[in-house]
Order: C-alpha cells, then sequence, then structure tokens
C-alpha cells in the first residue's frame, strides 16, 4: 500500500467518524463548550480581526459554530467541512438570513478547495478552528490556500497545543514537599513529539466512535506555511486561569493553569 493510499484509508475512515459523532458532537457543543468560550474564540477575534464585508473561509466547519459568529459580525463566511452530517447540523442551527454557504468538501481535495470560490483570490483570510489536526494530509490545504486568499490574507488556525496536549498526553497529580509545605502540584506527561504519528481517542467523553488524531510537531505546520508563501506574525498560547472549574478532576481547567492546552496562529502571505 503507497502512502498515498494509506493518506486516503485514514481520511475515510475520520470521515466516517465524524458523520457517527455528528449528533453528539452538536449536542455537547452546541454554540460553544468552555474551549471555544474561553481558549479558542478570544484569540481566533484577535488575530483574524474579522470586519464586516470581508469574505472569509471557514475550514472544517463543524456544525459551524465559529461561521455563525463571523456571520454576526457582519463577514460574508463560505464554511465547509466533509462530513455531511455535521453539515446538516450545522444548516439547521443557522439563519437562513445569515451571510453563510455550506458546502460539504474535503480539505485535502486540491481541486475541490480551488473551485469553492468561484474566481482566485477571493478571501481575505481563512480560519480552522481546531481541526487541522483531524486531517490526514495538510500539503494540499496548505498549497492551495494561496490560491484562494488575496495578496496579504490571513490564516488562522487553532490546535491542542502539540506539545502539551498531543494525544501521548498524561494529566498527573502529585504531592510534593516545597520549603516545608505540603502542595499538591498538578502536570502533564509527554512521551511523543517530535515524529509526527496518529492515535484514536475521544474528542468529548462519551461520543460514540472514536476518531483518529493526527499529532504534528508545531514545525510540520510552520514549514508547510513558510514553504507556501506564508509568514508568521501573531502567536498566542491559551491556558485556563486558575479560577475556572475542573470538568473532572484531572481534566483541564484552573488547576493547570500554567499549561496551554490550545494554541493560535496566524499566517500572513508575505506576497
Amino acid at each position: 500500500m503507497t502512502q498515498n493510499d494509506n493518506i486516503q484509508q485514514a481520511n475515510e475512515e475520520t470521515r466516517r467518524a465524524w458523520d457517527a459523532n455528528a449528533s453528539f458532537w452538536d449536542l455537547k457543543m452546541g454554540e460553544g463548550n468552555d474551549f471555544a468560550n474561553e481558549l479558542c474564540w478570544p484569540a481566533i477575534l484577535r488575530l483574524l480581526d474579522p470586519k464586516p464585508g470581508q469574505r472569509i473561509l471557514d475550514i472544517a466547519t463543524g456544525n459551524g459554530l465559529t461561521a455563525r459568529r463571523l456571520a454576526a459580525l457582519g463577514v460574508e463566511v463560505t464554511a465547509f467541512d466533509f462530513s455531511a452530517e455535521l453539515i446538516k447540523y450545522a444548516k439547521q442551527r443557522t439563519d437562513p438570513a445569515a451571510h453563510i454557504s455550506y458546502h460539504v468538501l474535503d480539505a485535502t481535495d486540491e481541486s475541490a478547495l480551488l473551485g469553492i470560490s468561484g474566481s482566485p483570490n477571493l478571501f481575505d483570510s481563512a480560519l480552522c478552528n481546531m481541526a487541522l489536526f483531524d486531517m490526514a494530509d495538510l500539503e494540499s490545504l496548505f498549497r492551495t490556500l494561496p490560491k484562494l486568499l488575496k495578496p496579504g490574507g490571513v490564516f488562522v488556525f487553532t490546535l491542542t497545543h502539540p506539545a502539551f496536549n498531543n494525544a501521548s498526553c498524561a494529566h498527573v497529580v502529585e504531592e510534593r514537599d516545597d520549603e516545608g509545605q505540603i502542595k499538591t502540584v498538578y502536570s502533564v506527561k509527554i512521551s511523543k513529539y517530535i515524529t509526527p504519528f496518529q492515535s484514536r481517542g475521544l474528542a468529548i467523553r462519551g461520543q460514540p466512535q472514536a476518531q483518529i488524531y493526527f499529532d504534528r510537531p508545531l514545525q510540520t505546520y510552520f514549514n508547510l506555511g513558510f514553504q507556501n508563501g506564508f509568514v508568521l506574525d501573531g502567536f498566542e498560547e491559551r491556558a485556563f486561569p486558575p479560577d475556572h472549574p475542573q470538568g473532572s478532576p484531572l481534566g483541564w481547567g484552573g488547576k493547570f493553569s500554567e499549561i496551554p492546552p490550545v494554541l493560535a496562529v496566524r499566517m500572513r502571505l508575505s506576497r
């Protein structure tokens, strides 16, 4: 089996998983959970800086959460996902009067990506919120974006932090004697980072089917951008504040306030 065959097989497994999880995901995510509301969206607003009348491409929109938020700011949104089930829920949640066009489209399909705009260099910016690690292949997307964005256009994406929140991450609690005081310390243990790897996991506890995580080091994302004419000009690492409640005893929350589970990146076309 060739590398391309492996990518296609993993891509199809991922599509089936998201179709199977769409109803559960839409119910749990709704119009945003704590990751979306506390960590991702504030950084997206700062880095994307959306303005009324702009055209923005929302990549892997899921149930349309970010598309609706952008449209509420006066943006003309083109949103897509490769899961037809997720797009179904996105449309159900969206006011028909909203300036959003939804499409079922695979971000690993370069020809489909090129056909989404109808004309080259149409979009002011592109957004991919917490989804690049769900894609079996990133080269097609990064190669195509310069043909979709206007000169100087930006690509903003958020990720589970590759260094602190990949699929090899284990949450740890320890009791420590610190200068004569017994303290409880929360940390994470990481066993993989440099070599890209795949594993199956749950995006939300209780979802019907595990999906594949495609974990990659930061250099993979940055170098794909650099190779395709982007420069890095915005970067945020996002952690919950100390008073943020824990969803579970060792889940992400205020007890891990010094460790960012999410990062946000802005890359800008240099030409």
